[in-house]
């Protein structure tokens, strides 16, 4: 699986410069993969633009077809529904037994009879995430998808993905650098600049934890240490 972007520039109406400048970039995949940095560097924009739902100003985005899925963490659920029907009525049919092993596994079978406006934004955060799960999909783009998930559950949810689409792509966006450290097999780092648009993104090795399976905590340090040195300089530590 490879998505590719190519000489991609967008700018926002009103905005002095680009976001993204020329901007150059390809995924391969399958695996578990993060976008990271500072809060306006371009995360959601590129991510938009590689899903489809924004067309860039000029550049190409190339993923031959492939079925690619953008889900956020503030959509907009049902208020007045039953979570359990709402969910039967998205879920394919040949994906029933998949929904039944997510809902265990992420603690929403207690809601199930529940409407989602008394629901937290948690579990509004869990029942979306597996809304997509549950899809015919190639790669899911994930823009602070948990972000309301509290640190341990998010943390199983990470490595349950991981070990359940071995075979699929994932594109996680978050804030969170150990997360970003720990889970990613590559974290693509949009920098900050100081004039103009993201022309480059860096390329940092993340650890790529497993479940069940504990990095040593010096090696999520110095990860970490280069994931915010690149963010803040677009340089990559050695």
């Amino acid at each position: 699986m490879r998505v590719s972007c190519r000489h991609i520039c967008h700018k926002y109406p009103g905005a002095e410069a680009p976001v993204l400048d020329h901007l150059d970039w390809s995924l391969d995949g399958p695996g578990f993969f993060s976008f990271f940095g500072l809060s306006g560097a371009g995360k959601t924009t590129l991510a938009r633009i590689i899903s489809g739902e924004i067309i860039p100003d000029s550049g190409a985005v190339t993923s031959h077809n492939l079925r690619i899925l953008y889900m956020h963490n503030s959509e907009r659920l049902p208020g007045w529904c039953n979570v359990g029907r709402h969910l039967k009525s998205v879920t394919p049919l040949h994906r029933s037994e998949l929904l039944a092993g997510l809902l265990q596994a992420y603690g929403i079978e207690p809601v199930m009879e529940r409407r989602f406006s008394g629901l937290s934004m948690g579990q509004k955060n869990r029942i979306n995430l597996v809304r997509y799960l549950v899809q015919d999909f190639d790669l899911i783009i994930a823009d602070e998808a948990l972000a309301n998930v509290d640190e341990p559950t998010r943390e199983h949810i990470l490595g349950h993905i991981k070990s359940l689409f071995p075979h699929k792509t994932f594109l996680y966006i978050s804030h969170n650098a150990l997360e970003v450290a720990r889970f990613s097999q590559t974290v693509f780092i949009l920098p900050q600049v100081a004039q103009g648009g993201i022309r480059h993104i860096c390329r940092i090795s993340g650890l790529n934890e497993q479940k069940g399976k504990k990095i040593p905590e010096e090696s999520i340090q110095k990860c970490v240490f280069n994931i915010l040195k690149a963010a803040g300089s677009g340089e990559k530590v050695q």
